[in-house]
């Protein structure tokens, strides 16, 4: 049907429900964003709990270079600290062990083909 078949209602009524539909995924959009904002600074609350500003800048610093490892290393610790299994703030020392423990996990993956 062409746009001239539409009377002058009915183009409106498009319009407006069309005009809704936008402002519904606008809002539904802005409460994703504020909830996965939400879930970041719940997450930053608690790596500023578990870990020694020291450990937290070394983390800073890997997620420059690599920020998919750097997530992944979070939400570890995270786990970690919501299961009981830390004791105290993780120190630089302790992060630096347990990345070269994660570092060592992922080399062996690596497939040789001769």
């Amino acid at each position: 049907m062409a746009e001239e078949d539409y009377s002058d209602e009915e183009l409106e009524a498009l319009r407006r429900r069309r005009l809704a539909e936008m402002q519904r995924a606008a809002v539904d959009d802005q409460r994703r964003t504020q909830a996965q904002q939400q879930v970041e600074r719940q997450k930053q609350a608690i790596i500023r709990r578990i870990l020694t500003p020291e450990a937290r800048q070394r983390l800073t610093n890997i997620r420059m270079v690599k920020p998919e490892f750097a997530e992944e290393l979070e939400m570890q610790l995270i786990q970690l600290a919501q299961s009981g299994r830390l004791r105290g703030q993780v120190s630089d020392e302790q992060l630096k062990k347990t990345l070269m423990q994660l570092e060592g996990q992922k080399r062996e993956i690596k497939i040789r083909r001769a």
